[in-house]
């Protein structure tokens, strides 16, 4: 290459975390790709949001038609001996169908976050574009999970107590087939002509170690994706500015 010839003018890549727009792109035309990019991230969050919320709307129904079922089979039948496998047919169907849902509200909940952290990165390029904007976002622009904790509760303190995670979706799911897998084994229980005090027994500790066990592999699985988690734009300190 001859010494007199001119160094490449090509934009260099810009460095991971930096809004810095590249040379000759306008900040008009980057602040149009990044609602873009936010506007495809709502409609995802919301088209996900309604999916999960048709499929609990049907398991409710068909929890609701199982019972109804069973107590017009049992008048039907006078409770006789057919009754109690017809029952445990009905329920077993029911809980897998009632797993199934919780495991597909779960992977929501975990998709429906990082939703989230991609739209709080986005907040963050809208704040480098135009500093000005920051007092005006009550969401977080921060990627890291003092961020996601903001814009999930951002009328408050960081969610520090349980309401938050009593009042979800998947605990919802968790507590119904709790009891469902307790009235599962309360009928094999009674079936097998056991004392009614070892059924109860059997059922509440059976519906508990349930509900305890599938919470601790939510809020593992939830940990386990911070620990994986590098984030872009990580929150300041916490006696520093605010989210």
């Amino acid at each position: 290459m001859p010494d007199d010839e001119p160094a490449s003018t090509a934009p260099r890549p810009e460095e991971p975390g930096s809004a810095e727009p590249r040379p000759g792109v306008p900040p008009a035309v980057r602040a149009q790709l990044l609602a873009t990019e936010h506007w495809s991230l709502l409609a995802s969050r919301s088209t996900t949001q309604g999916e999960v919320l048709t499929r609990i709307s049907m398991f409710l129904y068909l929890v609701s038609a199982g019972l109804v079922s069973l107590a017009l089979a049992g008048q039907a039948t006078d409770f006789d001996e057919g009754f109690p496998g017809f029952a445990l047919t009905v329920l077993s169907i029911i809980l897998l169908v009632g797993i199934l849902t919780q495991v597909r509200v779960t992977n929501v909940s975990m998709e429906d976050l990082a939703y989230v952290l991609a739209m709080n990165r986005l907040r963050a390029a809208y704040v480098e574009l135009d500093p000005g904007v920051e007092p005006f976002l009550m969401a977080s622009r921060f990627d890291d999970i003092r961020g996601s904790q903001t814009t999930y509760y951002f009328l408050g303190d960081r969610p520090r107590n349980l309401s938050q995670i009593l009042g979800s979706s998947m605990v919802f799911i968790i507590a119904v087939n709790s009891t469902l897998l307790g009235l599962l084994l309360a009928g094999i229980t009674l079936g097998l002509a056991l004392p009614l005090w070892t059924s109860v027994a059997i059922s509440v500790v059976g519906g508990l170690c349930f509900l305890v066990g599938s919470v601790a592999v939510g809020g593992n699985r939830y940990l386990g994706l911070w620990r994986r988690y590098t984030p872009l734009f990580p929150s300041p300190p916490a006696d520093g500015p605010a989210a």
